[in-house]
């Protein structure tokens, strides 16, 4: 699975792309997760990537000329190789969900836009992307955070990211954990305790009970 984050300011990622999960997926060529900074691909001479609305309005939108040569170059390049979904981040985008990280999965290639000041030229959405996805019914300053939660909604479903397949809540839905100690004492008089049937070492009966309070959730 390779990414292609498409953003102006590309150092967002490198910190978290750097630890835990995604670093050893890097290491182990899992995933490849690769930054173009779109003022690389401005022809203004000062580098600017946006310039005000047409029509009025307050702050600035990103240009359809960066983001157009970004991906031609794409295309020319790195896209030949397998199957691509370009994605729009947009507040008026579908709301990215479990069955939507299992479809984008199975692509080879993802180009992630990441909008930012007041949204990307309509034209974006209309000629280049392939799909508008959002996080959530509300408004961030950037695409650059939604592209980390679908980073990682999709990489979970890469064989190998995760190590185990066991580790897919999506699999084995979600339920209470707890570990040691057994009883935790926060303060005189009170005692904070691990159910019981998880101490049995029955892992027939912790199977029904985990079944269980997935059955009480639907």
């Amino acid at each position: 699975m390779r990414f292609h984050i498409l953003t102006i300011f590309p150092g967002i990622f490198d910190s978290y792309l750097d630890e835990s999960l995604f670093k050893r997926a890097q290491k182990k060529h899992i995933v490849s997760v690769r930054t173009y900074d779109l003022r690389s691909f401005t022809n203004d001479k000062h580098k600017k990537v946006d310039d005000r609305p047409f029509g009025g309005g307050p702050g600035m939108v990103i240009k359809v000329q960066p983001v157009w040569d970004a991906i031609k170059k794409l295309k020319r390049g790195t896209l030949k190789k397998g199957k691509s979904r370009v994605i729009l981040f947009s507040t008026r985008g579908k709301v990215l969900d479990a069955a939507i990280a299992r479809r984008l999965a199975r692509y080879d290639n993802l180009v992630l836009i990441c909008g930012r000041y007041e949204g990307v030229d309509e034209r974006v959405a209309t000629h280049i992307a392939d799909e508008e996805l959002s996080i959530g019914d509300y408004v961030l300053s950037g695409g650059e955070i939604p592209a980390l939660v679908l980073m990682e909604a999709v990489s979970r479903h890469v064989p190998g990211f995760l190590g185990k397949e066991e580790s897919l809540e999506e699999v084995n839905g979600s339920f209470p954990t707890y570990t040691r100690p057994d009883i935790f004492i926060p303060a005189k008089g009170k005692k904070w305790n691990v159910p019981p049937v998880l101490l049995s070492g029955d892992h027939k009966k912790i199977a029904e009970w985990r079944k269980g309070l997935r059955n009480d959730e639907k």
